[in-house]
Order: structure tokens, then C-alpha cells, then sequence
């Protein structure tokens, strides 16, 4: 579930160009871009190192919690049920987003990457609890560090 997640986090860092001149968020969206492709990446290649295909038909069949390979449980990096219970945006979320201009749509981005940075860190900490994989655990610590830090910015943007 992870890759598509941070996959969604990079076709939301891709509205902001369009859709706002506010330069925090605009710097903001080309950092989380620029932290989440290489973590994409990073899955990705774990995923192969296992024998795991990373095509979105084949992640949908692997929905099996964590990406402990130990248990052989890979699924948090694919896009099973619940998705939008991992931070995911609906799509008329994603709608909304990409109807809104200037501080409305700030006001989204903001609220829904807070959202979405959320289930992310929720996702890493259970890999944190349940994986073995060393790369895997390092990666997940290194998600909750770098999205809380994300989050934190975010709110302080927001006024909270």
C-alpha cells in the first residue's frame, strides 16, 4: 500500500504549480516530491529483491499487511480495501483539490497531505512493530521522521 500512497503524495505535490502562488506550499509540494520518488524507488527494489512483481495487478493480489518479507507480508505496499483509511484521498477529494485556486486550495493541499503524511506514519509504524527486514525497518523509520517533520511544518502553515 505504501508505493501507491506515495504515489498519490507525488500527483498531489503535482497540482500545486497551477493551482497556487503561496511559495511555502509550492517548496513544500517539490520536497515531498523529491523525498517520496526515491522512497518509491527504495520499495520497489525491496519488492524485487524478494521476488515480488511491483505492477499495480499483481500488488492488488499481495494484500497481506506489512512489508515484513520474513512472513512473506509485502502488503502495505500495495492498494488494498481501506485505502482511504491510510490517508489516501477519495477521488472527490482529489477533485475538489484540483477545482480549488489560490488560499482554497492551499487550505486543501494542506489538510489532506497532514491527512495523508498520517497514514504513512501509521503505515511505517507497523512496519517498525512487525517487520524484521533491517532496510525495510530503516526505511519506515526514516518515513516517520521526515512526514512527521512534514506534518509539523504543515500545521505551523495552517495556524494550528
Amino acid at each position: 500500500m505504501m508505493i501507491p500512497h506515495h504515489q498519490q503524495a507525488i500527483a498531489m505535490a503535482d497540482l500545486v504549480p497551477s493551482r497556487t502562488d503561496n511559495t511555502a506550499v509550492r517548496e513544500l509540494a517539490t520536497q515531498i516530491k523529491n523525498a517520496q520518488q526515491p522512497e518509491i524507488n527504495q520499495m520497489t527494489e525491496r519488492l524485487r529483491s524478494w521476488g515480488v512483481s511491483t505492477t499495480p495487478e499483481s500488488q492488488s493480489a499481495q494484500d497481506h499487511g506489512s512489508m515484513d518479507h520474513g512472513s512473506m507480508d509485502h502488503g502495505s505496499m500495495d492498494m488494498g480495501d481501506g485505502a482511504e483509511g491510510m490517508g489516501m484521498m477519495s477521488e472527490q477529494e482529489m477533485t475538489a483539490m484540483e477545482n480549488a485556486r489560490g488560499q482554497e486550495f492551499d487550505t486543501l493541499w494542506l489538510k489532506g497531505m497532514i491527512a495523508h503524511h498520517q497514514g504513512a506514519i501509521d503505515m511505517a509504524k507497523t512496519e517498525l512493530a512487525d517487520g524484521i527486514d533491517p532496510a525495510s525497518r530503516a526505511l519506515a523509520e526514516q518515513i516517520t521522521t521526515s512526514q512527521q517533520a512534514e506534518i509539523d511544518r504543515m500545521r505551523s502553515m495552517l495556524g494550528q
